[in-house]
Parts: C-alpha cells; structure tokens; sequence
C-alpha cells in the first residue's frame, strides 16, 4: 500500500499519526511525510532563517525513526498558509500525483489553528486537482483518493469513527518525535506542556474507546466518490 501523510508543522505526523504511520511501515507499506509549512515561527528565542533548517533537519531524523520512505517539505512559511494559493495548490498535486497513494492522511478541518485548517483544505482540493489531466505536471491520477482525518490536539471536538491499535508503537512513535527537540524541549523547559505525555495519555483513551492499550482515532472523509468499503488503515 501507498500512503500519503499531508500534515502542516515538521512534527505534526508524529503527534497525530505516528503510531500509525510506524503500523504501515513495519509491515512494508510505502510512506510519504509531506509537510506543508516549514515551521519557521515555532520558537520564541530562534529566529526563523535558523529554526526552518533546525526544524527540517529534526523532520528528516524523525520520518527515518518513523521508516517512512520519503520526508518532503513544501517549505511555506508558518502563518502565510493559504488554501486560495494556486502555487501551493500545484506543488502539492504534484506531490500527490508522484507519491499516487492508496489514502491520504491529514488534519481535521476543524483542528485548532488556521495552518491546520488551512493545510486540511489543501489536502482536499489537491488531491482532486490530481485527476485533472491538464493541471499541473506529471501523470494525473484516474480515481479520487481516500481522505482520513486525523484526531486534533489533546483529541478536543473529535470522535473517532475508526481506531487503529498502537500499542506496539506507542514508544517508538514518543521516541520520533522526541527527534524534534526545537519544539519538545522547549515545551518542557518554557511552557511547561509535555507533550510526549500529552499523547500517551490520549492515546491511553482512544485505547480505551476501542478496547486496547492505545490507539490512534481518524474519521474518513464522507464525500461522493472518496468514500470506500475497504479497511485503509493498519
């Protein structure tokens, strides 16, 4: 299987969905990260020139912890995320036309800031664009993808629809995204939210909700023709 995760911030496919992502790829499923933003306003202290190359160097160590196969960024600048941009719009079909995935994996369209929103949108527009013969570059894609909403932060106003158990994954899915030191460090140090313990404890819950040790909840995209019988997830 082919698998595409669109998420906004260098660490947002190990927050919301790296234990299912490690699922994939422990079984021999091909995975791309694709991360719309670079997340060059993430820190207080670093300026954001630094902190794009600390946080795509922390993205590539990450996605390599994850096995996924390709780690890209579409190098937008945080808060400047815009569904509207054509520009983006075209870099990203063209993302989902070379890695032609089975599902697509990204944020809910109602997570909690307007990157996430706004990369929600993208995700879904671009990935209809991907069918269109004369849009773009590359090869266009005959069928409309499967689209998989991941949960939000701390898994506020979200019920999941479908579970996937990570119990195996859990500690190497904390241990990626401990790669992201320019964020989860500073958390700690200067906020005082850790959020490595912020996601075993969801993840402790969505368990419970489907009876295992831990899980990882999504909701699919319900739209005419995305929608699928067939079990996407791991």
């Amino acid at each position: 299987m082919r698998v595409l995760v669109v998420s906004c911030h260098p660490d947002d496919a190990e927050l919301s969905c790296g234990g299912t992502v490690l699922r994939y790829t422990q079984r021999g499923d091909h995975v791309t990260i694709c991360h719309v933003a670079n997340g060059n306003m993430g820190h207080v202290l670093i300026m954001p020139d630094e902190l794009r190359e600390i946080r795509a160097e922390e993205a590539r160590n990450a996605g390599r912890m994850l096995g996924a196969t390709r780690v890209i960024s579409l190098d937008v600048d945080d808060l400047y995320l815009n569904a509207n941009d054509m520009g983006v719009v075209r870099a990203l079909t063209e993302v989902i036309r070379e890695a032609n995935p089975d599902v697509i994996l990204t944020h809910d369209p109602n997570d909690y800031m307007k990157d996430h929103v706004e990369v929600s949108r993208l995700a879904f527009d671009a990935s209809f664009s991907a069918t269109v013969p004369h849009f773009a570059s590359g090869p266009h894609i005959n069928r409309f993808i499967p689209i998989f909403y991941m949960d939000t932060l701390a898994g506020v106003n979200f019920q999941p629809e479908q579970y996937v158990d990570i119990t195996d994954t859990l500690e190497q899915k904390l241990n990626a995204l401990e790669c992201h030191e320019s964020q989860i460090k500073w958390m700690r140090d200067h906020d005082h939210i850790d959020f490595p313990d912020m996601l075993r404890t969801c993840a402790r819950y969505r368990g419970y909700q489907c009876g295992v040790r831990y899980a990882e909840g999504f909701k699919q995209c319900m739209v005419y023709p995305r929608v699928t019988a067939a079990r996407l997830l791991p």
